[in-house]
């Protein structure tokens, strides 16, 4: 009888055999063809989502009759049966509502299909498709809709992928266990929308994700009224750190980083040190060292700067050259670490020049052989005023000064005169006395826009301000919009030396390739940097081949050969 050896676990002894043949084979065609008329049944009468509740109650019901009436070896092909005829039988119904789901924020019912999709060999990968469409098209309907404001408002751009990050990477968490394949799909996902969205077509730039990122970091690590506490601090720079592991242009990233971060140094504007090497810290660990050293050694070129101004002063104190009138610091930095051009011509006002011509002494004679390059653009100071009705303390560029300072010994000048007098190019000087027309610091007898060489300029006596501390060393547009542009050619440069690199260092190990396994090695080695684009590429091959780094081979179509 059936009941019988049910104890015996052997499933191939020959005491089943009457159970496996007249009652195990009967019973699960049976099965089978009850739920298959069942389900359909079922579906054509309730929502699919009610159908995934009674597919879990079926299974469970059949795995506790298994464990109370039959012997256990039924259990696994039983189950089987009951998982493909409850399941992948319905799954072009399951898929379509799948995205219904995505759509409505259903998360648990996401996730009892998740459960009952995985219950059968290769269910789960048009699930992982659908994924990765959706959280694609979601996260480009989030940066559209935002339009200009993402564009120009880096805080908008970064919180709006996060905010679309941060949903589905909660949703992977807890409707779908955290399966690799679906954090697969969500970082292929956010890979796509994030390096080629609405914004980045605006700009015409695949490379403006990462410029915005990298303002977004600015703003962050900038003094500001608005600074986050230190433990929120750290929170949003983990975030930006997700947003940076998608940037497919990290060298953009970097270039950008690079400019924003001295411009904070040199102008003392870092909200915290503390913070500022938690970031480098947090790239270096995401990149490697090469990446952030330039960073590093900006850092440190501000530290050993600030004892040389002690050392400065104190050798000032000792010789007895101490200034009363002008409160002079310097800072000196490694050319080949800070992102500074070449500095603009300019003649100091007499009232620097001195301490200028102190500090270039003092510092020949504790480093003979260095030569010091003065990037003038990038200085500033504070100057008193005494010619208002108040006292003002004006917060001035280098060369907005040297302007200011002529006014201490004649009323109006012209604007020839005052390039005379300055030695700066006229596109510059213009935009400077700009600035302070605007500021009305200044008055002309020609309006700002429009000043000529014989235009005349004075002080405008009258000047007024609720403030008593000025800032009038403000950015100039043409002067943000060139150095853009200049980001932008030097991180070409940069791509080309690199992109040469790789394809040396290729073909010395290979010593003789093809041209599209060349290609992909390339591709694959800069990866972590870039998305080098092949018509590039094949430039700097070209470029290679004029200096007789490689050759091609002759008689073989697309083949290079490494010449030592």
């Amino acid at each position: 009888e059936l009941g019988l050896n049910e104890e015996d676990n052997d499933t191939k002894g020959p005491t089943l055999s009457i159970y496996k043949s007249s009652f195990e084979k009967l019973f699960l065609e049976d099965t089978e063809r009850f739920y298959a008329a069942e389900s359909v049944e079922f579906l054509r009468e309730n929502p699919v989502t009610e159908y995934m509740k009674r597919a879990e109650t079926r299974l469970a019901e059949e795995q506790k009759r298994v464990r109370l009436y039959l012997h256990e070896s039924t259990q696994d092909e039983l189950a089987t049966k009951c998982e493909q005829v409850l399941i992948g039988k319905h799954f072009d119904i399951l898929y379509a509502e799948f995205q219904n789901l995505l759509d409505d924020d259903k998360d648990s019912d996401l996730g009892r299909m998740y459960s009952l999709v995985k219950l059968i060999p290769d269910g789960l990968g048009e699930l992982r498709n659908l994924l990765e469409r959706h959280i694609c098209c979601q996260g480009h309907n989030a940066i559209e809709k935002c339009g200009d404001e993402a564009l120009n408002d880096p805080k908008v751009y970064v919180e709006t992928i996060l905010s679309v990050h941060r949903k589905y990477n909660a949703l992977v968490m807890t409707a779908f266990g955290n399966d690799t394949g679906f954090i697969e799909a969500l970082d292929k996902a956010c890979g796509k929308f994030i390096n080629i969205n609405a914004v980045t077509k605006q700009a015409n730039s695949t490379s403006k994700s990462p410029e915005l990122l990298a303002r977004f970091c600015d703003s962050l690590l900038k003094k500001s009224s608005k600074n986050p506490e230190e433990a929120e601090l750290e929170d949003i720079l983990n975030s930006v750190m997700t947003v940076f592991k998608y940037i497919e242009d990290k060298d953009v990233f970097q270039k950008f980083y690079s400019r924003m971060l001295a411009k904070r140094l040199v102008n003392q504007t870092s909200a915290s040190d503390d913070a500022e090497a938690n970031m480098i810290s947090k790239l270096k660990q995401a990149c490697g060292f090469e990446y952030t050293s330039k960073l590093q050694r900006m850092f440190q070129d501000v530290g050993v700067s600030k004892d040389l101004n002690d050392q400065f002063k104190k050798y000032l104190s000792n010789s007895g050259q101490l200034d009363s009138v002008v409160d002079f610091s310097i800072q000196v930095l490694s050319s080949g670490s800070w992102p500074f051009t070449q500095s603009i011509d300019f003649n100091l006002p007499a009232e620097l020049e001195r301490s200028h011509q102190r500090f270039t002494n003092f510092y020949s004679s504790q480093h003979s052989g260095r030569k010091l390059q003065w990037v003038y653009q990038m200085s500033k100071g504070e100057i008193v005023t005494n010619c208002f009705k108040n006292r003002y303390t004006l917060q001035a560029s280098t060369f907005q000064m040297g302007i200011l300072l002529m006014f201490n010994n004649e009323t109006s000048f012209s604007v020839k005169q005052v390039q005379e007098h300055t030695g700066l190019n006229i596109d510059t000087l213009t935009q400077i006395l700009t600035v302070l027309l605007k500021s009305k610091l200044l008055i002309s007898d020609t309006e700002a826009a429009n000043l000529l060489p014989s235009s005349n300029v004075k002080l405008f006596l009258e000047y007024k301000n609720k403030k008593l501390r000025v800032n009038i060393n403000v950015p100039v547009k043409l002067e943000q919009k060139q150095e853009q542009e200049q980001t932008h050619k030097y991180i070409e440069e940069d791509r080309k030396l690199l992109l040469q690199a790789a394809i040396v260092r290729i073909m010395k190990m290979r010593k003789v390739l093809k041209h599209q396994p060349l290609l992909a090695e390339v591709m694959q080695q800069l990866s972590s940097r870039f998305k080098p684009r092949v018509p590039v590429i094949k430039k700097c091959i070209d470029i290679l081949i004029e200096k007789e780094y490689l050759e091609r081979v002759e008689g073989e179509k697309d083949t290079y050969s490494y010449l030592a």
